[in-house]
């Protein structure tokens, strides 16, 4: 009998983690920047977002490592938040407005936003 439980707890808490597991993805993405002020800048502005679990930015390759909750949000609104702050990537471009506002130091080459099957920028 002590098998038999033992036995379905297992099963129970492979289940569970199975399932948490599903609902976490890991994606890199390309953003923008130079110096430390930029990546504090860019994984603040990562983490803001409910359901960013871990995100780490490289000054080296410009690649954004993100941990999110797919069950919370969509990788659309982490790109958002970064833009909000300054920072391109290729699905969002920050405004030219919050973009001349960062420090001399800061000021990155513009990335170009991805097409669409038509050819135009999104």
């Amino acid at each position: 009998m002590k098998t038999k439980i033992l036995s379905f707890i297992t099963l129970m808490v492979l289940s569970i983690t199975t399932v948490l597991a599903q609902a976490e993805k890991k994606e890199s993405f390309e953003v923008a920047g130079n110096c430390g002020m930029c990546k504090t800048r860019i994984e603040k502005a990562a983490k803001s977002v409910d359901g960013v679990n871990s995100a780490v930015w490289n000054k080296e390759t410009k690649v954004l490592v993100v941990n999110y909750d797919t069950g919370k949000i969509d990788i659309h609104k982490v790109h958002m938040a970064i833009a909000k702050v300054g920072h391109d990537t290729k699905m969002h471009k920050a405004s030219d407005e919050v973009y001349d506002k960062l420090p001399g130091c800061c000021k990155y080459e513009r990335l170009e936003k991805e097409s669409n099957k038509t050819g135009e920028t999104k």
